[in-house]
């Protein structure tokens, strides 16, 4: 399926990533609870941090749902390579923190590498498949603690960066 980049000039453009942003949340906000399982994608099931983002993506119609290939629990603690940041720039370009809005992708270094992500909803709540709570919970992005410390960079997909 292609999808066109909003025309930034055309309302019906901006309408329609404003409804793409709260199909997002909205999606993302039914997945709540579901537990959380390393490569599970199937909401209700089982989830990671890294898939829950694209299943959501996908299943707003928003990029191609791909596979992100194996990856060990543990290669943030012992790898440097960037493999979840890899995953992120095939559909999302990188934006100021600033720029950030509902729906957006928010990455956080944990151990060595960008290797957790978080869905914001409205400054400053995320959701995101949070092993720690063991479940896809809720976040406040200015006072957790595993998240407040950690280096964070901001994405927005690729459908809505091409329409600034």
């Amino acid at each position: 399926m292609f999808i066109a980049p909003p025309d930034p000039a055309c309302p019906v453009a901006e309408a329609a990533e404003l409804a793409g942003r709260a199909a997002v949340c909205a999606e993302a906000r039914s997945w709540l609870g579901t537990p959380w399982h390393h490569r599970g994608r199937v909401k209700g099931v089982g989830v990671d941090c890294a898939q829950f983002p694209l299943r959501v993506y996908a299943a707003c119609g928003l990029v191609h749902d791909f596979d992100t290939g194996e990856y060990p629990r543990d290669w943030h603690i012992h790898r440097g390579e960037e493999r979840y940041l890899g995953f992120v720039q095939r559909i999302a370009a990188e934006i100021e923190p600033a720029a950030a809005q509902p729906g957006d992708l928010l990455l956080f270094r944990i151990g060595r590498v960008y290797s957790h992500g978080a869905i914001l909803l409205a400054w400053p709540q995320g959701i995101h498949a949070a092993v720690n709570e063991g479940c896809v919970t809720l976040v406040d992005l200015d006072r957790d603690a595993g998240l407040i410390t950690a280096d964070r960079r901001c994405f927005t997909l690729k459908v809505w960066a091409d329409g600034r």
